[in-house]
């Protein structure tokens, strides 16, 4: 299937000015407005790193939503992901890394792992993300 396919779901659509040390980012239907610091400052804002970490966790738990109906069990309503995203710098200049550590409790290992490869092929921010940065999935 090719995009011009594939039926358009969403836009999100943002407007940032000043960039990571001291802008500010405002969706067009106001529902997000942040202010940005740079990582690892004092600043009041948080940053993209943090904004990447929170957008794919939460995807990442809806496409392990979308998996377990598809499997016939329940997802935990307490379901855990600690994301991290990493900016790295190296000879070739700032490059980013990533982990999400999966908590399903109450969940078989076997059942979890299962909910965890499918929510990885499954969620837009994996597909997008595993093939560009070094990524780690890891159910603990």
């Amino acid at each position: 299937m090719n995009d011009t396919e594939r039926k358009l779901l969403y836009t999100g659509k943002t407007h940032t000015v000043g960039g990571r040390d001291g802008g500010k980012a405002k969706s067009t239907d106001g529902a997000l407005e942040v202010g940005f610091s740079t990582p690892g400052t004092h600043g009041t804002g948080t940053n993209p790193e943090q904004l990447l970490a929170a957008g794919w966790s939460a995807c990442f738990i809806g496409a392990m939503g979308i998996a377990a109906r598809r499997m016939r069990v329940t997802l935990p309503p307490d379901t855990a992901i600690d994301a991290e995203v990493d900016l790295r710098q190296g000879s070739e200049g700032y490059s980013l890394a990533a982990r999400l550590n999966i908590s399903l409790p109450g969940v078989d290992r076997e059942t979890a792992q299962a909910l965890v490869d499918a929510g990885h092929d499954t969620c837009p921010y994996s597909k997008a993300l595993k093939t560009s940065i070094e990524v780690a999935i890891n159910l603990v």
